[in-house]
């Protein structure tokens, strides 16, 4: 169960991390690019599954802190929950940079 505490605790901060740095490009006062910068998305019903990994990392975040990291399946599924999300991030990061770049 220490294991599953660990990573949980660790995997979300690391995301948490990562969410601050991705905010430092639209802090910079140089960020035209990024004000021109717009997604087109063709189909709606594509953002369905961001929307629902996004909520299940938020309602799995708030149920283990209110069970303090104490239940090792809900940690497990925090864990994976949050590295798919990192790799979504990245994904979307690589998208929009080769789009700006």
């Amino acid at each position: 169960m220490k294991a599953s505490q660990i990573a949980a605790k660790t995997v979300v901060r690391i995301f948490l991390l990562l969410l601050l740095i991705s905010t430092i490009p639209f802090l910079q006062g140089d960020n035209a690019k990024l004000q021109n910068f717009n997604f087109i998305i063709h189909q709606k019903w594509t953002l369905i599954f961001p929307v629902l990994l996004i909520l299940a990392f938020i309602g799995l975040l708030i149920t283990c802190t209110i069970k303090k990291y104490k239940v090792a399946d809900l940690n497990w599924l925090l864990v994976v929950n949050t590295v798919v999300l990192i790799a979504y991030g990245i994904a979307v990061f690589i998208k929009v940079y080769q789009a700006v770049a």
